[in-house]
């Protein structure tokens, strides 16, 4: 069945292609991860906390600091060797949150946080995943100081990778939270849910955290009959997103409605409600006649709407 609006080329899902090979056997070689920074093609990107760090160019906004550049910003606090682009290194550096915080009032520099970077795509695309990389790594570091086997201050290991704990030898290694993102379909039409904290007239797929033990496939159910009530069936993988918020792995579904009276579960969602394919397509248009939207294309959630708007009933196989 062909489109029912003329939706445009897809939008690029934000975060993810990246053009960085993680080089991940060079994260030992200390030799080689010195020559690396002290490249002149080597680049940095420079985070505190929440905000990134750009400067202003003649041609944009541009987030890449030659390493030794973001160091001077503010203190750093720790160093992650990311890839390499070509044969340039490129490592993302912590600096002090609240001193970053302080850089706001440079004329030269723009210090914002990754979500409105990719939403108002302040910087050019390939920086974002990247970013995201960085963001999540530091993140992780920030909260992993001490070994949760014996509370011991732990070290930084392969070039950011790894934190290694000299008392007990515990090794710890940077997590990834799997989070199920689904579209429930009935026929010709899908559901869509609302959280509080969504922008006015904004509605979305549901999602939740997969629990230890369960499949993608369980999740999917599970959250959908948690949140709204509904039964669901076939589950099919749509595509994957990392999320870097603070370090998650969106994991796009669709799912077959096998009920469709909705029961709102309100500690989670503040409405849910059936959209058919027409009233979807004008949310990712921007066209609804309420004034009612979809998430921006940077998120995973535009597109799993997007291909059911495109293929219906289709998008279950």
């Amino acid at each position: 069945m062909p489109p029912r609006h003329d939706l445009g080329p897809p939008p690029r899902l934000g975060y993810a292609g990246s053009l960085i090979a993680r080089a991940a056997e060079r994260r030992c070689d200390g030799e080689f991860l010195t020559t690396c920074e002290s490249d002149a093609r080597a680049g940095a990107y420079a985070i505190g906390g929440e905000l990134i760090v750009c400067r202003k160019t003649e041609t944009g906004i541009d987030p890449v600091f030659a390493p030794a550049e973001a160091r001077a910003l503010a203190a750093s606090v720790e160093t992650i060797f990311l890839g390499l682009v070509g044969e340039a290194g490129r490592f993302g550096i912590g600096l002090d949150p609240a001193a970053t915080a302080s850089l706001k009032e440079r004329p030269d520099l723009v210090v914002t946080d990754l979500r409105s970077i990719a939403v108002q795509g302040l910087v050019a695309p390939e920086h974002l995943a990247p970013l995201a990389e960085a963001k999540a790594m530091l993140h992780w570091h920030a909260r992993h100081r001490f070994c949760a086997n014996c509370g011991a201050a732990t070290e930084v290991i392969e070039a950011g990778w790894r934190r290694d704990c000299p008392a007990c030898r515990a090794q710890h290694f940077p997590r990834t939270d799997p989070v199920v993102i689904m579209l429930t379909v009935d026929g010709e039409r899908c559901l869509l849910g609302r959280q509080s904290r969504f922008p006015p007239g904004m509605w979305s797929c549901l999602a939740g955290f997969c629990e230890p033990g369960e499949s993608i496939e369980e999740a999917v159910r599970r959250e959908t009959e948690e949140e709204a009530g509904i039964r669901c069936g076939t589950v099919r993988y749509f595509a994957s997103q990392p999320w870097p918020f603070p370090m998650s792995l969106m994991i796009g579904c669709h799912a077959q409605a096998l009920s469709t009276e909705i029961t709102v579960d309100r500690a989670e969602l503040e409405d849910a409600r059936w959209f058919d394919r027409e009233e979807a397509a004008l949310l990712l248009t921007r066209r609804h006649p309420d004034g009612l939207t979809s998430p921006p294309p940077m998120a995973i959630a535009h597109h799993i709407i997007r291909a059911f708007c495109e293929e219906g009933p289709g998008v279950l196989g």
